[in-house]
């Protein structure tokens, strides 16, 4: 549950020898959290770098992030984590967190009180949805209920209750943000339970979200909600693998593992340089991966993660002389709707939402734009310098910015985003209870409960912790 953590479990006298298997943010805060219970770890990631999506890199010499650069600190996780690996002093919030949509040739304010892109009133969204939006908007108190049973996609949900003009200017482009995906096949269930929760009680989707305003959060810290790292969020994982190293855990990179094998006493993991004996697995890596390594062990399993799809976004990070900068907009970035036809599906204007950078890249302002969501990737397959001159002329037209940058840098992830399709939640329950059946094995990540950080460092620990409950 968001707001709360989970204390270490009461670990059996000798937990034994667990195999984490992926080295991305999910792995590691499964690996720390053994570490910590006084189990033997050895984790595995098959690349030749770990922290998945959390990866640090530079820019005309200045430290960036070039995969995901804030926590969301209104869940705990990933800040707890942060503290417990001595990056607790680095730790400061964002300048900024006001954002906007581009439409229409226009920068409009994101409107207030929405929930992921759902809003609870029309106040605020005139110029972003048109008057005739905005009365379709205003029948949902006069419709039927519209059933969502027990899964439904959001976006034909909130098309039916609101009309489509309010998920194509508003929920598709912050769902797009996150996911990558598509409102019309993303599941209102698992992206937004709670939500879901409040429309299997009120006809009027209205109604819904303001009861979800009405609920107490007790729990919930009171801060910032967003939270970065001096220096790049990418310092994490590296923070992270020493803490595990500190602790006895050994860490290989380059080591892909190519399939899991039952034995009497536990587990035995097969390599492309060897084998290994394990008491315990923790299984981290992406659906695809984690199909293949349980396919001989758990078929079923398997066959519900082999399911799951992916997008594969890109970021094109971009550093400007201030100098040669016009006027540009205040806050964060902004968002532009797949309807407005353009390359880039959004901006962060790094250089205002972070102050480390700012002090940092002294005479510089960072910037980048990312590209590529589920179902449309034909910009991805651009070359590097085609990428970066497609996102320069969506960013001439919407914020005038026609300087030369002094620096470029494209990273791209390919399958990087899990789609949480109608019908996602039954399906990890369904995969959970067909792993739970074999001993001492577990799966976490982004596939599962949530693509943020702290979701997957909570999915990592909930693993951790259901092994060594398993010993």
């Amino acid at each position: 549950m968001a707001g709360q953590t989970t204390p270490a479990p009461s670990a059996p006298s000798t937990p034994g020898h667990v195999v984490v298997v992926g080295g991305g943010v999910s792995g590691l805060a499964a690996a720390h959290r053994l570490v910590e219970a006084g189990a033997r770890v050895t984790l595995l990631e098959a690349s030749g770098r770990l922290g998945g999506k959390l990866w640090a890199g530079e820019i005309a010499g200045v430290p960036v992030d070039l995969g995901a650069e804030a926590l969301f600190a209104l869940r705990p996780e990933a800040v707890d984590l942060a503290r417990a690996v001595g990056l607790g002093e680095c730790l400061e919030p964002a300048v900024t967190t006001s954002a906007t949509v581009w439409s229409r040739d226009a920068h409009h304010p994101m409107p207030r009180g929405h929930i992921m892109g759902v809003p609870g009133d029309w106040a605020g969204l005139e110029g972003l949805v048109s008057p005739a939006g905005i009365a379709r908007m205003k029948e949902d108190r006069t419709l039927p209920p519209t059933p969502v049973g027990e899964d439904v996609a959001i976006g034909a949900y909130v098309a039916a209750r609101y009309g489509r003009e309010v998920v194509d200017r508003l929920l598709e482009p912050l769902l797009d943000g996150v996911y990558a995906g598509d409102a019309y096949r993303i599941s209102l269930r698992a992206t937004l339970p709670a939500l879901y929760e409040e429309t299997r009680k009120h006809g009027a989707l209205l109604d819904a979200v303001a009861s979800l305003h009405r609920r107490p959060s007790p729990t919930a810290p009171a801060g910032p909600v967003f939270m970065g790292i001096s220096g790049g969020i990418g310092r994490l994982p590296g923070a992270v693998a020493d803490a595990v190293r500190d602790g006895g855990g050994e860490i290989r990179l380059d080591s892909r593992v190519l399939g899991l094998t039952r034995t009497e006493d536990g587990w035995r993991i097969r390599l492309t340089d060897g084998v290994l004996a394990a008491d315990g697995v923790v299984v981290a890596a992406p659906a695809g991966a984690a199909a293949d390594l349980l396919q001989a062990e758990s078929p079923a399993a398997a066959a519900d993660l082999s399911g799951i799809e992916y997008a594969s976004p890109a970021l094109v990070t971009l550093a400007f002389r201030r100098a040669d900068l016009p006027v540009l907009p205040g806050g964060s970035g902004f968002l532009v709707p797949p309807v407005e036809g353009r390359t880039i599906k959004a901006a962060t204007l790094l250089s205002h939402k972070w102050r480390w950078l700012r002090e940092t890249a002294t005479g510089l302002f960072v910037l980048r734009a990312s590209v590529g969501r589920y179902g449309d990737e034909r910009a991805l397959s651009l070359d590097d310098a085609e990428l970066v001159r497609a996102a320069r002329r969506d960013l001439g037209e919407i914020l005038g910015l026609t300087a030369a940058p002094v620096a470029s840098r494209v990273s791209r992830w390919h399958d990087g985003l899990p789609q949480y399709a109608v019908g996602h939640t039954a399906r990890t329950e369904r995969i959970r209870e067909a792993v739970a059946k074999l001993p001492r094995i577990r799966v976490c990540g982004a596939a599962y409960d949530g693509v943020g950080i702290a979701h997957c460092v909570a999915s990592g620990r909930r693993a951790a912790d259901e092994v060594l409950g398993a010993a």
